[in-house]
This record gives C-alpha cells, sequence and structure tokens, in this order.
C-alpha cells in the first residue's frame, strides 16, 4: 500500500482511502470484508463527513442501531465483524482517524 499511515497504521490523509485500501487494511486486522464489513464502512464514512469526527463505541452502536435496526446495532454484532476493537477497527479500515475516546 502506498498510502502514507501512522503509528497506529491509520492513513495520515484520508483523501488516499479507496476500497482496496480497505481491503489491505482489513486483511492487515486479520478480517476478510464481507457486505456487513461494507455497510459499516459507508455508515461510518458518511456519518464522519458529517461530523468531521469517528464515532467511539457508544455512538457507534447507536448510529448502527438507527441505521441498520436493533439486530446490527448492538456490541455482540459489531464484536463478531471486528473484534480487537470495533469502533477503532472499523474507523481504521474506512480510512478514518482513530476515534478520540476508545483505549
Amino acid at each position: 500500500m502506498a498510502a502514507a499511515r501512522d503509528k497506529e497504521g491509520y492513513l495520515r490523509d484520508l483523501r488516499d482511502w479507496t476500497p482496496e485500501i480497505a481491503q489491505e487494511l482489513a486483511a492487515e486486522e486479520g478480517i476478510t470484508l464481507d457486505a456487513r464489513h461494507h455497510a459499516l464502512i459507508a455508515l461510518v464514512r458518511d456519518y464522519y463527513d458529517r461530523k468531521e469526527v469517528s464515532p467511539a463505541m457508544r455512538p457507534l452502536v447507536r448510529l448502527v442501531k438507527d441505521a441498520l435496526g436493533p439486530e446490527a446495532g448492538n456490541s455482540m454484532y459489531l464484536m463478531q465483524l471486528f473484534p480487537e476493537s470495533p469502533a477503532k477497527q472499523l474507523a481504521k479500515i474506512a480510512g478514518l482517524p482513530r476515534p478520540t475516546n476508545c483505549l
């Protein structure tokens, strides 16, 4: 991948993000993207475009619940897709900055 990243692996320039880079970032995280992941990536990228911040876990759960319903809008669902830390892994793969309220 040619895009510059910070020491934690997040893209330095959000404009460098592409779906192909998302695949590479996901692979580095041990994640194989499917339609569920892509739906969440689109959701958080839209959220970032509107709010200029990556959602931390609680706002992420609310966002997903409002957009995709209670089956997806819970931490267990998100942990199945992004097992290490849903908010951080999702932001990284979506090409967004690290959520500020995540450890």
